[in-house]
């Protein structure tokens, strides 16, 4: 007879708190998300309510030691009592206009960004710490087509990630949805999505990781005779390759979207400085109501009723103080943006230097993960048109003279050279390098075929005409 015993072990696991989660979802929200969380909150919180001012940001949250105190929570204080959220003018609108234009923003469908979507899965994924800080540095260097802008290897010896976990997390990140993420070209890009499918061993993958080239010329006949089948199964896999998708982040793609808002303006004062100012427009002021915090010390109030608006009270000072956190912290980042980035401010995107997250980090005394949380599908209206706030963290090159230039500086140069190549005499990889080169941007022939691909640009045999 098999006896039953009773075991007892301890393990540690790290959990966070409903209010630091909330905080989390707050700073990664996009805009339209936010003001939706807001919307939410304001009607189903009744200590909330709008106020037409823009009043200070200075009070800070309460102590959670003693934000169930009465005496703490009965507090009249005009900081409590004004406190708001958004700096910012009075709004020009007329009451209709904004009741109108609030309600067409209601009904906006935030949509969910690619590093949103990647980071909620990491967040359920059981993994060590030390994979899940690899893991995060890699989400933060992906494009928005989900690729990486550098090989793992060298990110990271230039990030000082163990090797193990640096493997681990790439592998984690890649088995991430969408298919085909954490890839550095669109070559691996659709192994990876052939993988996911389970045909590894299938005719596909062969023709794709060794035959692409010529699939795209479609030498079906070359590629049959290497690969021993007839001409028509390889017909029948160019076409299910097909189907295979060489940008995984295209339905998270921002730009689908006609109704993105910038989180932040930078423009010139007077004085011709560079500025950078919340835009805040979409969001409405909050406060907590005066009379239900005063009723919580009334005389006559059931303890029931003042639990429900302790807790009500609570959960508002976490949401305005979140918002106000979240706020400041995009705008620390556009600050350091510029601070960084003038000569783009003044010339434009070619001119975008290497910046990462990890400096930009140490810089404002951040984790490296809340700066990746905080740039998610937020928005920059800059002197060059509307840009994601992560496009401005890339890594790069030195230049001939000293200088230094982004990756997305050097794959604009790339669409510039080969947007004034002659149709009938394309330029080949390895003469764009030697141009590129003369430009003071010294890169590999295969580096140049790497941009090439991220840019959907096809290669020269493809691209020559008559």
């Amino acid at each position: 007879m098999s006896q039953a015993s009773l075991h007892q072990s301890l393990s540690q696991q790290q959990t966070l708190a409903p209010q630091m989660r909330k905080s989390l979802e707050i700073l990664q929200a996009g805009t339209l998300e936010l003001s939706q969380l807001v919307r939410q909150a304001l009607e189903t919180n009744p200590v909330l309510e709008e106020c037409s001012e823009s009043l200070s940001l200075d009070a800070e949250a309460p102590d959670p030691d003693t934000a169930d105190s009465l005496e703490h929570l009965n507090e009249t204080d005009d900081d409590w009592r004004d406190h708001a959220i958004l700096s910012g003018t009075t709004s020009p609108w007329s009451a209709d206009d904004e009741e109108r234009r609030q309600h067409f923003y209601d009904s906006l469908v935030a949509p969910e960004s690619l590093q949103q979507h990647l980071q909620q899965q990491l967040g359920l994924s059981m993994v060590a710490p030390e994979i899940r800080q690899a893991a995060q540095a890699l989400l933060g260097n992906l494009d928005s087509r989900g690729f990486l802008d550098l090989p793992a290897k060298e990110l990271g010896a230039r990030l000082g990630l163990q090797a193990a976990a640096l493997e681990a997390a790439l592998k984690l990140v890649q088995s991430f949805h969408p298919p085909g993420v954490g890839a550095t070209g669109i070559v691996e890009s659709l192994l990876l999505q052939l993988e996911h499918d389970g045909r590894k061993d299938s005719l596909e993958y062969k023709i794709v990781r060794d035959h692409l080239e010529a699939l795209a010329r479609k030498h079906y006949a070359l590629i049959a005779r290497v690969l021993g089948t007839s001409e028509e199964r390889i017909a029948e896999a160019a076409a299910s390759i097909g189907h295979l998708s060489p940008n995984p982040g295209s339905e998270f793609d921002p730009t689908g979207n006609p109704h993105i808002l910038p989180d932040v303006v930078i423009e010139r004062d007077a004085n011709g400085r560079w500025l950078a100012q919340l835009t805040n427009e979409h969001l409405p002021n909050l406060r907590l109501n005066d009379f239900y915090k005063d009723m919580i010390g009334r005389n006559g109030v059931d303890a029931k009723t003042r639990l429900f608006l302790r807790d009500q009270i609570n959960d508002g000072r976490s949401l305005i103080r979140a918002i106000s956190l979240r706020q400041e912290t995009i705008l620390a980042i556009a600050h350091k943006i510029i601070e960084h980035q003038p000569l783009f401010l003044e010339k434009g995107p070619r001119h975008l230097r290497p910046l990462t997250m990890t400096s930009i980090a140490d810089e404002l005394s951040m984790h490296n993960a809340t700066v990746s949380r905080a740039v998610a599908g937020k928005y920059l209206l800059t002197p060059h048109g509307l840009m994601e706030m992560r496009a401005f963290f890339a890594s790069g090159y030195h230049t001939g003279d000293g200088g230094e230039v982004s990756s997305s500086g050097v794959r604009q140069a790339i669409q510039q050279l080969i947007t004034r190549e002659p149709p009938a005499k394309p330029l080949t990889d390895a003469v764009l390098a030697k141009q590129l080169a003369t430009q003071g941007i010294k890169i590999a022939r295969r580096t140049v075929a790497k941009y090439r691909e991220q840019l959907n640009i096809l290669p020269v045999h493809l691209r020559k005409s008559s």
